[in-house]
């Protein structure tokens, strides 16, 4: 780290230990996330800047933090698969239950719709900012610098794979084979129920619907009868109800697994001290680092410190922002340097893209984070980019708000022990990292005020 910044990097670092010893659990909505808003607020003050709070409501288990749910629902019909075999109409139930289940499941917790929110229990949520000025008071850009307040509840087969953190292929091993055989039983009760369904229903059909002008079975009311009466009179149909008598208690267990995934508790809940108090931390440090060097600041630049809420609820602080300021003129000309997960050195990375939400960042902060990547010595074993498989980040809500914006992680990008767990403790990485951070951000604020210099704002450039 460079000698005159490391003040500030120790700085980045106590925050992460206030926030994950002193405040610890952070989950979306709850009052550990609203303490650590206060003390951000707080520190804001500390340096003269006045802090700005919004709320918003926010639905935490209608997202991925519902995912439970789906391990109970293929329970339920694992459960009442022994019923239907006795009275074929529960099927047309079952399937009708399924279809929804899925359609929330897709769209709630792996596309981060807010279509069902209504339906769960609401929090209320906050994001919170403080705005850095030129000394004149005028400037003809923005950068935000963003990181989220909230931490995820413990995913308890993570955090089970610690005992194999000296092999972590075989923690892979257990925890996506648990993971991936439950979400096989899941998907596969919601099928069978969806299949037995449409063939008891085309069997109903010709007495029920399918009638012609005449009053006679149409043609195509007798074909789907015939079909449905040809596969349910076969030696298959047979042997598969027989299978029946016993698939569900295997898709019981695979759900199970599925169902114990989030741990419910509060207390049990990640303690975010990577995810992402490094994050609010390091946006912080870089704030206060050009208020007390007020000749460093980039030229006709404001500077914003952005703790956003509820990532983990899907996204909900960052859209929450994005929706409050699109029409308001905070987001013209803007650059958003989000942090998330500043911890593992052996793998700084910049996230150009959200794989699920169909969303690429801006490739310009790309460029930039990876010359700066090369100019301060680091390697990484990502190569210093990658994709973000599942889920998404704040990056998203704000490029599509039209914003220049990338992620800024060092994480491992394979599931860990210590990834959405209570292990996520700051012992576990150097306070040198989180320096090196501070030392990146840095440089890439010098070259987006080089770019705005010569270029001036060209928008997403995807």
């Amino acid at each position: 780290m460079k000698e005159e910044n490391r003040q500030y990097g120790q700085l980045a670092y106590d925050i992460v230990e206030h926030a994950a010893k002193k405040i610890g659990s952070r989950l979306p909505g709850s009052e550990g996330e609203k303490k650590l808003h206060d003390y951000m607020c707080g520190k804001l003050e500390e340096i003269g800047i006045k802090p700005t709070v919004e709320e918003f409501a926010v639905s935490p288990r209608s997202g991925i933090g519902g995912l439970g749910y789906a391990g109970y629902f293929g329970i339920i019909l694992s459960a009442l698969m022994y019923f239907a075999l006795h009275n074929v109409y529960l099927w047309f139930g079952m399937a009708i239950a399924g279809i929804i289940f899925v359609i929330w499941l897709v769209f709630s917790c792996f596309f981060y719709k807010k279509w069902f929110d209504m339906f769960f229990p609401q929090k209320i949520s906050r994001n919170s900012y403080g705005e850095l000025l030129p000394e004149d008071g005028k400037y003809d850009y923005t950068i935000v610098l963003s990181g989220h307040s909230d931490t995820s509840w413990t995913w308890r087969h993570s955090e089970h794979s610690y005992k194999y953190k000296d092999k972590p292929i075989l923690g892979l091993i257990t925890t996506y084979g648990k993971v991936g055989f439950g979400a096989v039983c899941v998907f596969l009760t919601v099928g069978i129920s969806v299949a037995m369904a449409v063939i008891y229903a085309a069997m109903m059909i010709p007495s029920s619907f399918g009638v012609d002008a005449s009053g006679q079975p149409a043609d195509w009311a007798i074909n789907m009868y015939q079909w449905a009466n040809e596969i349910t009179q076969s030696p298959s149909f047979t042997r598969f109800n027989f299978v029946l008598l016993f698939l569900p208690i295997v898709t019981a267990i695979g759900s199970a697994f599925v169902a114990m995934w989030g741990d419910p508790h509060e207390e049990n809940a990640s303690r975010g001290a990577m995810d992402n108090a490094t994050g609010i931390a390091l946006s912080y440090a870089v704030i206060k680092y050009f208020k007390e060097n007020p000749d460093k600041m980039p030229k006709n630049c404001r500077i914003i410190d952005m703790n956003c809420g509820s990532e983990e609820a899907g996204l909900r602080g960052s859209m929450a922002f994005a929706e409050e300021h699109k029409n308001d003129g905070m987001l013209d000309n803007c650059w958003n340097i989000n942090i998330d997960s500043v911890a593992d050195k052996d793998y700084f990375e910049v996230v150009i893209k959200d794989d699920w939400q169909g969303c690429r960042f801006d490739k310009d902060l790309e460029k930039m984070f990876k010359d700066s990547f090369a100019e301060l010595g680091i390697e990484s074993k990502t190569n210093g980019c990658i994709h973000n498989p599942v889920g998404g980040c704040d990056s998203t809500p704000m490029t599509r708000a039209g914003v220049k914006s990338v992620t800024f992680a060092a994480q491992n990008p394979m599931l860990t022990y210590y990834y959405h767990t209570w292990r996520d403790m700051p012992e576990r990485f150097e306070p040198e990292t989180v320096s090196q951070g501070f030392d990146v951000i840095i440089n890439v604020i010098d070259k987006i005020d080089k770019f705005q210099s010569e270029n001036g704002f060209n928008g997403v450039n995807h």
